[in-house]
């Protein structure tokens, strides 16, 4: 059977070359079919989540979850900051209402934190002790509030200063200095007005400050945009919309408030396009050098013509096969392309550099061109094979990503094999019958390392050895970051936003969620899981409904009681004008420094006196902008205290529509949200994360649990992989070089490469991540390719390894390939480059292992005769050739054999 292929595969490149006008129009014509299908049918998903098999456990609960909630999916957030939360507020409310009108790209849109259930009730879900913190703040604060009340302008601010002043007069200094954060504030806003930077008091933080961030307000607005599938960027219009209505925003357009966006559907459009970003130049240049090296190697543009048209051709018949049988990329199987190029340009080289190597002017081109075929098909074959069955062996792990791209490329090598052997030589028998043999066909200065490695093998063999065990220890230590995002770039919009929510447990994405039965179980199971250490914040729709409303509502009237005379209704007194603003300045100023020897030299009531002081010697405008300042926010302030001082019980029936629809699932399960503490920013924390609230609800679901689980998942598919493909490999070369002894050669280099790369890996500091642990295929399919030829040509009975077309044509290969990973390594993607670094370092690995480790291995097993030269030539090549050519006509001798490929 291995006798039949061998001559099936010389019987294609000599049919191809004798009849080259019926092969190339049936392979453009069936390219051109490709590319139409490729056109058509091949899309590219950049939704991690698809990377794994739907049929895994944790994915089916994820899908499950999804279901439930599927307002969590697919979304745009537009996250709001401002100076002030009232600013935040505002920006917010107004982003969405100008997206509410827009439903050609919005679907829907909410604002989570800001709806009338939390305006009124939202002091009744506090615990307890802080919610008296609070309505202490607010009962101190409402003395300041009360002069405003009638008059709510600067001047009736001061009237409130004018107060505090009497009781310092009076002895009272300590209990003002409770007022001091607030008053700091005050001090902070006169200062910005005075220096022509308005920025409006926020009565809220005064009033609040417990439930107020110390870096000012933020605000989230919920979209749920129209995708357009049609397109590469399916949510980039809807995007682009909300980014238009919000520079239309007066906050926005004064530079007081800043929307940034986040979410999933920018997310993955952000991830397409830093995929795609540098792509053209990138290309161009790798393209460029490609083709250098080709010259390098080949010497003859009548050879490298035909190469890079075949490779192009190959490259159209892999895309046009991943249109009708997979028919949409992934993040890791968009790959494809780079490693056939990486791979399938070695046939080329080694096929173009051998026939060089046997051309003569005195020799029929189609001789020379059967002798090459002869010569390199098998080997050609060989690698061909094992490398596809490498890739193939991806295919039945639980990893859809790398199985997707193990069928694409695996088939894809075959493909290119077949391309090789008939549109190459079909290729060249136009353009290549006047190309004439080269001397420097062999590698330049390979005799002298031929000479020392097989004087040396033994001290060479034992450095390796060395190097495989500490690439042993590396492999195993080596970490696996499972963090999706660390592959993202970080310069996006949408990971620059979200990487500034990850501290707050609010905004933190890395969740668990738990459904439990009903509220009591709710309270129960999240009181457990607060304990935990691992756990920063737990919240339930339990919280929503709390169990001590009494004691809370009683506190949270007595309150009201006491700031009554501040929400009643008051006829307000006529703004007032910039002198009557001059005058309560002046006034206020002069009162602050008749008590300056009651107060501390560094009290903010002093600080104000000054400020006032010289605000009443400014012109009218800043007058008005200071009151416009103080009092901006000052309607709302009392709206909300009468909203928050009103509260009522809050019941399962009476929770708004959007609370239930986020909390509770259509059978009435009670959703639990649990955050994580800043520990499992790594991987290894946020796998102590999972463990512990697994060991307490092993039903938890989330992304938290994704990330785990998709990075064991990647881990065992890789496993399952490196076995199969070891084993098919293995089958594949006995059973075509029936020895194990040859075999195993290839095998045990292989074996090295991948040590080799561990070590570079944990030299460098490389984490494996789910992109770049394509290395691995990509290593094995490089590795039996260059080692197969070296092994076949010691069978054949050459002991010149590193002086021959053989390691010349290895090389080339290699520098082609490695300016393919080379191109990734510099792309914008985070995780493509470390995509092309550890392929650039498996590249590496493989060379040395194949240009020092197995010529070594190979002196070591010759026989001292046969260490250097071709004397004592064992017979494989030549018994093979004659029982393929058998019963070929004789060649007479005077028109001269082809010289020896080697």
């Amino acid at each position: 059977m291995i006798r039949t292929a061998q001559r099936c595969l010389v019987y294609l490149v000599d049919q191809s070359g004798r009849h080259p006008f019926i092969v190339l129009p049936l392979a453009i014509l069936l390219a051109v079919v490709c590319l139409m299908g490729a056109a058509t049918r091949l899309s590219v998903d950049t939704n991690s989540d698809h990377l794994f098999d739907s049929s895994l456990q944790w994915r089916q609960q994820s899908l499950e979850f999804a279901s439930q909630f599927p307002q969590f999916s697919d979304t745009l957030v537009a996250v709001v900051r401002a100076p002030t939360p009232e600013e935040a507020r505002e920006t917010a409310v107004a982003l969405a209402a100008g997206l509410e009108n827009d439903k050609r790209n919005i679907r829907s849109v909410s604002t989570p934190g800001i709806s009338p259930f939390f305006d009124r009730n939202g002091l009744l879900l506090l615990p307890q002790d802080q919610l008296s913190d609070v309505l202490d703040t607010m009962t101190q604060a409402g003395q300041l509030l009360e002069p405003l009340v009638t008059d709510p302008s600067a001047r009736g601010f001061m009237k409130g200063l004018n107060m505090m002043v009497e009781g310092v007069r009076y002895g009272m200094a300590d209990l003002i200095s409770a007022y001091d954060g607030a008053l700091n504030t005050i001090v902070q806003v006169l200062d910005n007005t005075l220096d022509g930077k308005v920025s409006p008091l926020s009565w809220q933080t005064l009033l609040t400050p417990q439930l107020s961030g110390s870096k000012g307000g933020l605000e989230l607005v919920l979209i749920h945009p129209v995708l357009d599938y049609d397109v590469l960027e399916p949510g980039q219009a809807a995007t682009q919309a909300m980014l238009q209505v919000a520079s239309e925003l007066p906050a926005v357009k004064a530079g007081r408030a800043q929307v940034n966006y986040t979410g999933s559907v920018p997310l993955s459009d952000d991830e397409f396009h830093s995929l795609t970003d540098r792509a053209a130049p990138i290309a161009i240049g790798g393209t460029v050098l490609v083709v250098f090296w080709l010259v390098l190697a080949l010497r003859s543009w009548q050879l490298i013509v035909p190469v890079v048209l075949t490779l192009v051709i190959g490259l159209i018949y892999t895309l046009g096969f991943a249109a009708f049988a997979v028919g949409s990329l992934n993040l890791v199987s968009v790959a494809f392309a780079v490693l056939f190029v990486g791979l399938a340009v070695d046939f080329g080289i080694q096929f173009g550099v051998r026939l060089s190597a046997q051309q003569r002017s005195d020799c029929d081109f189609a001789e020379v061109l059967h002798w090459t075929g002869l010569r390199v098909g098998g080997q050609i074959g060989l690698a061909a094979l094992a490398t596809s069955c490498g890739f193939l062996a991806f295919s039945p792990t639980r990893f859809s990503g790398m199985a997707e791209l193990g069928i694409i490329a695996g088939v894809g090598m075959l493909l290119a094999l077949v391309c090789t052997l008939t549109i190459l030589p079909a290729l060249l028998s136009l353009m290549a019958r006047r190309v004439t043999s080269r001397r420097d066909a062999a590698l330049l200065g390979g005799a002298m390392a031929d000479a020392w490695l097989a004087r040396h093998h033994r001290p060479v063999l034992i450095s390796f050895v060395i190097l495989a065990l500490a690439g042993l220890w590396s492999a195993i230590n080596l970490p696996f970051d499972a963090n999706p995002l660390h592959t993202k770039d970080a310069n996006s919009e949408s990971m620059r936003t979200l990487n500034s929510l990850m501290d707050d447990p609010n905004t933190n994405p890395f969740t668990l969620n738990v459904l439990v039965a009903d509220l009591a179980e709710a309270r129960s199971l999240s009181a457990r899981l607060g304990a935990l250490p691992e756990v920063a914040q737990v919240v339930s729709a339990a919280d929503f409904v709390p169990d001590d409303q009494d004691d809370k509502l009683e506190e949270v009237s007595q309150t009201l009681d006491l700031m009554y005379s501040l929400l009643r209704p008051h006829a307000e007194t006529p703004a007032p004008t910039a002198e009557d603003l001059r005058r309560a300045a002046r006034k206020t100023s002069q009162e602050i420094a008749g008590v300056a020897g009651n107060l501390s030299p560094d009290a903010p009531l002093l600080h104000i006196g000054t400020a006032l002081g010289r605000l009443a010697e400014a012109p009218d405008d800043i007058l008005l902008k200071a009151s416009q300042a103080l009092s901006q926010f000052l309607p709302r302030t009392f709206e909300q205290l009468r909203d928050s001082l009103s509260a009522q019980r809050i019941t399962l029936q009476n929770l708004p529509d959007h609370l239930k629809r986020d909390w509770f699932t259509s059978d009435g399960r009670v959703r639990i949200q649990i955050t994580p503490g800043a520990a499992a920013q790594d991987t290894e924390g946020l796998r102590q994360f999972v463990q512990a609230v697994q060991d307490v609800a092993p039903q938890a679901v989330g992304p938290a649990l994704d990330t785990v689980k998709s990075a064991d998942t990647i881990l065992q598919a890789f496993e399952q992989a490196a076995v199969y493909a070891m084993l098919a490999i293995a089958v594949v070369l006995m059973a075509v070089l029936r020895r194990g002894l040859d075999t195993g050669l290839v095998m045990i280099t292989l074996l090295i490469s991948a040590l080799l790369t561990a070590l570079l890996a944990h030299l460098l500091g490389i984490s494996i991540n789910f992109a770049n642990i394509i290395a691995l295929p990509l290593l094995l399919g490089v590795g039996v390719s260059f080692n197969v030829y070296f092994v076949m040509n010691w069978r054949s009975g050459i002991r010149q390894f590193l002086d021959s077309p053989t390691a010349r044509a290895v090389l080339f290969s290699a520098l082609t390939t490695g300016t393919a990973f080379g191109s990734l390594a510099i792309a914008r993607h985070p995780g493509t480059a470390s995509m092309g670094l550890l392929l650039l370092l498996s590249l590496f690995a493989v060379l040395l292992a194949t240009f020092v480790f197995l010529p070594a291995l190979l002196y070591m097993l010759s026989r001292p005769s046969q260490t250097i030269g071709v004397s004592n030539r064992e017979p494989y090549e030549e018994e093979q050739t004659r029982e393929i050519e058998a019963p070929a006509p004789a060649t007479p001798r005077a028109r001269g054999a082809p010289v020896d490929a080697r």
